[in-house]
């Protein structure tokens, strides 16, 4: 069941992206060249996030059929009754006809497998959503979505970071031909704090954060979304998909005996 959505190494998450400081830090991303943004209708931003896209678009730095946009379908309006309201409500704040991808958020609240996703495969016939994801799924779970759904699901998103590592859930994206979208990448700022992350740094002259970026990205089947305002921050998390690591380098990082996770239920 592969997919055919075609996802960058580096995306631009942007939880905590707001108004006009935040519309403009899209547009910034952009026009450094990412080509993937994602959103959430619980990060109260989807406004934010179309206004910096749209004065991209108006000012030619990208076509918006070359921008990847997904957002998120929270656990209050997961009942097959209200997704497409919701979805219908995120593309209205959005400024668009029709979004790439669609996830559900967690599987949790109102989410009904068979209804649910029935509900998002119907927005996928309609031509608003363009492709199926979940986020915050277990195997189990995941299992059921892909026998479930009549669209290919297209993406799995979960906290991925060397604190909190998912080799399961890699593989699991990578059997199944779907890809998988790592977030919290930099677990919060403490990949400074973690000393094999620092030690390849310090061997690669590069900063931790591009470390564990460039660590996420080389994986098969990884796409990872750092978030950032800043320009220089920009810059730095997408070039960091370029610093080539060693293999010992990987196998260091992988073998950090930790589970940290930020966004527990």
């Amino acid at each position: 069941m592969d997919t055919d959505l075609d996802l960058p190494p580096v995306g631009l998450g942007t939880m905590g992206l707001e108004g006009d400081e935040g519309a403009a830090a899209v547009e910034t991303a952009l026009r450094l060249g990412y080509r993937h943004l994602d959103t959430a209708q619980v990060y109260e931003n989807e406004a934010t996030v179309g206004a910096g896209l749209a004065a991209a678009v108006e000012a030619g730095v990208v076509a918006r059929e070359d921008v990847t946009v997904a957002t998120k379908t929270w656990i209050d309006r997961l009942a097959p009754d209200d997704v497409r309201t919701s979805t219908e409500a995120s593309l209205d704040r959005l400024g668009l006809d029709a979004v790439d991808l669609l996830y559900v958020h967690r599987p949790r609240g109102g989410y009904e497998p068979a209804g649910t996703l029935a509900a998002f495969d119907e927005l996928v016939d309609d031509g608003l959503v363009g492709h199926v994801g979940v986020s915050n799924f277990e195997r189990d779970d995941l299992d059921e979505a892909i026998e479930l759904l009549d669209a290919p699901l297209a993406a799995h998103q979960t906290e991925y970071h060397p604190l909190f590592q998912r080799p399961a859930l890699r593989e699991h994206a990578v059997e199944h031909g779907y890809r998988l979208v790592a977030y919290s990448p930099l677990a919060g700022g403490r990949v400074r704090e973690i000393e094999a992350v620092r030690a390849v740094a310090e061997k690669h002259d590069a900063t931790p954060e591009a470390v564990s970026i460039a660590w996420l990205s080389d994986k098969e089947g990884v796409v990872t979304i750092p978030k950032a305002s800043s320009e220089r921050h920009l810059r730095a998390n997408l070039a960091a998909a370029d610093l080539s690591l060693d293999p010992e380098d990987r196998e260091r990082i992988d073998g950090i005996e930790c589970e940290e996770e930020l966004f527990p239920e």
